[in-house]
């Protein structure tokens, strides 16, 4: 493997939860089970666009584009949570499509995590 130097920017670490389908052997009912597929993945969580605080009808908003670099050997379905641990700070976010593939990482824009589709 070829040494990424990116890979010594990468200040931070990521969890990625997928959401399953089980069927319970007793009920036959069908579960939704979250399941971690990475953990502790070394990643950098950056921001594509910050801009000042809007007022939106007496709202007030504000508007980032948050983006995560990480390994390019990850597979990251849609839909999956991230949870990012970066400068003390975790937040939850849910990627938004498919990652931009470089030659050394990915990029994926990202946003909060606010409830399983």
């Amino acid at each position: 493997m070829v040494n990424n130097p990116l890979k010594k920017l990468w200040i931070g670490s990521c969890t990625v939860i997928t959401r399953t389908k089980q069927q319970d052997p007793v009920t036959k009912r069908i579960e939704f089970i979250e399941e971690t597929i990475y953990e502790n993945e070394p990643c950098r969580l950056s921001y594509q666009r910050l801009s000042p605080t809007t007022d939106k009808n007496g709202i007030a908003e504000v508007v980032q584009v948050p983006k995560l670099f990480l390994s390019n050997e990850i597979n990251i379905p849609p839909g999956s949570k991230i949870i990012v641990t970066q400068n003390g700070r975790t937040t939850e976010f849910s990627n938004s499509g498919q990652p931009a593939l470089y030659s050394n990482h990915q990029e994926i824009v990202l946003e909060l995590f606010k409830r399983w589709a």
